[in-house]
């Protein structure tokens, strides 16, 4: 029976898009998980054990279930993108140091930094309570922290590491611009009719 909104339109279709961004998502998640696994039957460069898939498949819950809190959150797109955009940041910051080390090797110390990143991302969202423009303040810090740590691997000698923290400077950047944008689309309670 039609829903009055035309063929495609309405709750049953909305409800059933999402479902399939979900389904995606989550698929998406599991070839992840496959990827190691069929590496390893190719070459010997990829030698995972079951820690490592047990790590991973940790990082990929986390990072979808974050997603999936704040999809809930808000029917914003901005906001979801936000929050998809610093999740993203924060999965491929720890997979790149975990793998390789974003400042030489990943047994080097000085990557420890980059886990003062995500601290100051995630205390800074908490202490903004998940709002729009507290999240966008805390992406910007979250950027600013990653600048700082190429100037101090710079200082160090370890110059190595500034493409990829311009790359993850720009993503947290990208994040707290997503969240100003939908701080701004959002209407005021008191001018919605």
């Amino acid at each position: 029976m039609a829903t009055g909104n035309g063929a495609g339109y309405g709750p049953r279709a909305a409800r059933w898009r999402v479902a399939g961004w979900r389904v995606a998502g989550w698929g998406a998640a599991a070839l992840l998980m496959l990827l190691p696994l069929l590496a390893m039957q190719v070459t010997g460069a990829v030698d995972w054990g079951a820690a490592d898939f047990i790590l991973f498949g940790a990082m990929l819950a986390g990072a979808g279930g974050g997603f999936e809190l704040a999809a809930r959150m808000t029917g914003s797109r901005a906001y979801r993108a936000g929050a998809g955009v610093a999740l993203a940041a924060a999965f491929l910051l720890v997979w790149l140091n975990l793998a390789a080390g974003v400042i030489g090797t990943e047994d080097n110390p000085a990557n420890l930094m980059h886990g003062g990143v995500l601290i100051v991302g995630i205390v800074g969202a908490a202490m903004a309570r998940f709002q729009l423009r507290g999240m966008a303040r805390a992406l910007a810090a979250t950027a600013l922290a990653q600048a700082l740590v190429a100037v101090v691997a710079l200082a160090a000698g370890l110059g190595e590491a500034l493409a990829a923290t311009g790359c993850f400077v720009a993503l947290w950047l990208l994040s707290a611009w997503l969240f100003r944008k939908a701080a701004r689309e959002q209407v005021p309670a008191t001018l919605s009719p």
